[in-house]
């Protein structure tokens, strides 16, 4: 590991124009939160950074603020702290139950929500140092090699999965994302934040390398919503998603108004089902109804030679997430 420097910025802004700074000065400078991913992307020899900007002494971006509007979250607050929060973990759930999915114990407690939304793939081939599209190299090894946990869906050149927990949540919440770079602040959407491989390969959202997700907003909850956050992993617990599904229900009595469906682990960003929303929409939650959003949830997967497995477990996850929250809500 080669040396670098520290750097301590006064705020958001401050943290950005250092970022800046370094680019201009020819170094390679890095962001550090609550610093579990960017440590194992510097032992995995992926990155080396000239210069480390530490975010953790900025003052009020840890912070859950409700409002009649919504909840505005700091996105230097940990996992376990979101886990927790009272406005969070009722009116919210899916986000409460996705953060307290994550990990470990002991890295929820330092890992924080900007950094797990932004955390980089866990493709072996990518951690293990083969120059592939993440890697800026012209080619995805798993497309021939060992596949057996990438993307069913949208993937092409590259076949990453996005490893967040919390990114389907946050999407499936309709959230939006406050962002801060040297010139000033922006705000985007979830569908316009991540970004597929066939636009962009080397990255999996558009930030830029000198600008810092700050926080993201979350609308108001209207009546009768309710939502969960569902992961199926290859062992019993500590591990990413094999599949996940973050569902966002809009009920009255046993008819759901609106959903948002959202995967995790089966394509590069986070997984929109819209054409299940379609169908749910105005609908009796019923056994053939819920068969139904089963197979569209499938519909368009493209497994490669060892996921194919996924198709049935994103199908049976889908119907059972779905059918629990809506017996939950009656």
């Amino acid at each position: 590991m080669k040396a670098f420097t520290n750097a301590n910025p006064r705020d958001a802004r401050h943290a950005a124009t250092l970022a800046r700074q370094a680019q201009l000065d020819g170094r390679r400078a890095v962001f550090a939160g609550g610093g579990s991913d960017l440590l194992a992307l510097v032992k995995d020899g992926i990155v080396a950074p000239d210069v480390v900007i530490h975010l953790g002494g900025i003052s009020g971006v840890d912070r859950v603020e409700a409002s009649p509007a919504g909840l505005t979250i700091g996105g230097l607050i940990t996992l376990d702290a979101l886990s927790r929060h009272d406005a969070v973990r009722g009116p919210f759930a899916v986000l409460a139950e996705a953060a307290a999915a994550v990990a470990t114990p002991q890295i929820r407690n330092v890992g924080t929500l900007a950094g797990n939304v932004c955390q980089r793939p866990w493709c072996w081939y990518f951690r293990n140092g083969f120059a592939c599209y993440k890697a800026g190299g012209r080619q995805c090894f798993s497309v021939g090699g060992e596949n057996e946990f990438h993307a069913i869906f949208g993937g092409g050149p590259s076949y990453i999965v996005h490893p967040s927990d919390t990114a389907p949540a946050l999407v499936a919440l309709d959230a939006t994302f406050q962002i801060t770079g040297p010139g000033g602040d922006r705000t985007l959407s979830s569908s316009e934040f991540f970004i597929l491989p066939k636009q962009n390969a080397a990255r999996e959202n558009v930030l830029g390398d000198d600008e810092v997700l700050v926080s993201v907003r979350i609308p108001g909850r209207r009546p009768g919503v309710r939502s969960t956050y569902q992961k199926v992993m290859d062992r019993e617990t500590w591990t990413h998603a094999v599949v996940s599904a973050a569902v966002v229900l809009e009920l009255e009595r046993d008819i759901c108004r609106s959903a948002r469906v959202v995967l995790g682990g089966v394509a590069p960003i986070p997984w929109r089902l819209e054409e299940v929303e379609k169908l749910l929409a105005g609908q009796r939650i019923t056994d053939a109804l819920l068969r139904k959003a089963g197979d569209a949830a499938v519909a368009g997967a493209r497994p490669l030679s060892q996921n194919a497995y996924k198709v049935p477990l994103t199908r049976n996850l889908v119907r059972r997430t779905i059918a629990d929250l809506a017996a939950r809500a009656t």
